[in-house]
């Protein structure tokens, strides 16, 4: 049964062969969809089997939020509370998280991450990445990517997080068991593999073995990289070919220039800056250089617990300086290319029927009235998801 989503006041496509600049902007449009899949695109007025009037709203493609941690036990409260005071943030919260994620039951688990999959989705973001990082052994990796591949297409094997307690010390000793029993465990539930290349996490030569390892298993390369200092990450996320980088609050001209010169995409994830008190890194600079970028949420309960992809667009415009161009499409086709996927974040025929309809006559709004709930509704593949609260 086709649908029609007519009389939309403007329509962002993210193709600039279907409309107005970068943005491929349409105005007075509607949309066709049928089975999933986008039909057409073009002025309004197409018939359809059922007709959904957006009342002059804007329409923009669903957010592709390319970096998360949804599938966790646990709170983090008073941790977030004490470093608003004036602790600074470290890796080590992250135990706090393991514990609690080990004690919890899979239901729990496949519950706790519906809620969050699901307050998402009425955040406006229909493909979302799901990585695991809080089991950090063979069992409970496993386990997390079985309940994260529920919700999701994209999964990341992130046993790389941190040295879980047991280990103590012995780090290489954690990245062989990464690269032998837990990614052999993992594998088969995971698109991705990751690594946190940090100081108090791994060094670069441990996540080259955990990247070169993941690789040889069939998983595509991710990294987090350069998010409390300058070091190796974005360089070695190029290096190993990585669909991309993570964070990257700290570049170096080095990071630029490797990073403009690859098709390893920038992720920003300037909610993670916000909540940690860290600088905010300097998407201008990276994106007048050529580097390719997105935005994420990083979605995860020590750094950044908010599925908010509207207050990130916010940030990006307002303390990364990108501009409101930037950052929408950043959000949307930038993800989607973070994830090497060409089904989403484009509203174009073939393409999989995902949009959202703002309470607003243009995009702009995610900026100009931050924290206001602008999600009228939600389509994802076809379904509408998210209805109007009446």
């Amino acid at each position: 049964m086709s649908v029609v989503v007519d009389n939309i006041g403007l329509l962002v496509t993210n193709d600039p062969a279907l409309g107005e600049g970068p943005l491929g902007i349409i105005r007075g449009a509607s949309v066709v969809f049928d089975r999933g899949l986008i039909v057409s695109v073009g002025p309004g007025g197409q018939i359809a089997d059922v007709h959904i009037d957006a009342g002059g709203m804007c329409v923009i493609p669903g957010f592709v939020d390319s970096h998360t941690h949804l599938v966790f036990a646990g709170d983090r409260g008073d941790e977030f509370a004490a470093r608003m005071a004036g602790q600074p943030y470290s890796a080590g919260g992250i135990q706090t998280s393991v514990a609690a994620t080990r004690a919890a039951s899979t239901s729990e688990l496949a519950s706790l991450t519906n809620g969050r999959r699901e307050e998402a989705r009425r955040a406006g973001i229909t493909t979302v990445e799901i990585k695991s990082g809080y089991g950090l052994d063979a069992a409970n990796e496993t386990r997390c990517l079985q309940v994260a591949e529920q919700f999701s297409n994209d999964t990341t094997f992130l046993g790389a997080h941190v040295v879980p307690p047991e280990f103590g010390d012995r780090t290489d000793d954690y990245v062989h068991h990464v690269c032998t029993d837990m990614l052999a465990a993992a594998a088969p539930h995971a698109r991705w593999i990751d690594a946190f290349c940090e100081i108090g996490a791994f060094d670069a030569d441990q996540c080259r073995a955990v990247l070169t390892a993941g690789k040889a298993a069939g998983l595509g390369g991710r990294l987090h990289a350069n998010q409390l200092s300058p070091g190796p990450g974005v360089q070695l996320a190029v290096e190993m070919g990585c669909a991309s980088a993570d964070h990257c609050t700290f570049l170096t001209d080095a990071d630029i220039a490797a990073l403009a010169a690859s098709d390893t995409i920038a992720t920003f994830l300037p909610a993670t800056d916000f909540s940690t008190r860290q600088p905010y890194p300097n998407a201008r600079r990276a994106i007048d250089a050529g580097v390719k970028v997105a935005l994420a949420t990083n979605c995860n309960p020590g750094s950044s617990y908010t599925t908010s992809m509207s207050f990130c667009i916010a940030l990006a415009v307002r303390d990364l300086r990108m501009t409101a161009d930037e950052a929408l499409q950043s959000a949307t086709l930038g993800g989607a290319r973070a994830l090497q996927r060409n089904d989403v974040g484009v509203v174009a025929p073939g393409k999989r029927a995902d949009m959202v309809l703002l309470s607003a006559p243009s995009y702009t709004h995610l900026i100009y009235r931050p924290g206001v709930p602008l999600i009228h509704q939600v389509i994802e593949a076809g379904q509408l998801v998210v209805t109007p609260i009446t």
